[in-house]
């Protein structure tokens, strides 16, 4: 009798944990990405669709902040930051090697940090 209550309770924890790991189909993330103009914001927007599960990128010139819809399941903000920092952006979390931002256009190169 004690092992099958063990085993329905090991039972249970084990669908509990896998559902606490199911992941946000429609993540709303915003971050800070550098960039000046609008050849910028093609540039980061077009990076950010680039990324399987982005449903929407929206990059603000005024503001510096890129909007993003992301499926978690397919990727993640992480994915997301070492992309638009691989074409040349600064993101608040990961910054652009010096090659990629030598890359930019002159009217792109913004002041970095």
């Amino acid at each position: 009798m004690n092992r099958i209550i063990l085993m329905a309770l090991i039972t249970f924890l084990g669908f509990s944990a896998q559902a606490q790991t199911k992941k946000n189909k429609n993540l709303k993330y915003t971050t800070e990405v550098n960039g000046n103009c609008e050849q910028c914001k093609k540039r980061i927007e077009k990076a950010a669709y680039s990324i399987p599960g982005v449903k929407s990128a929206t990059w603000d010139i005024s503001t510096h902040q890129l909007a993003v819809i992301l499926n978690e399941e397919k990727s993640s903000p992480a994915d997301l930051n070492a992309v638009i920092a691989k074409v040349g952006h600064d993101t608040k979390d990961v910054k652009a090697t010096d090659a990629d931002y030598d890359n930019l256009h002159s009217c792109c190169k913004y002041v970095r940090e």
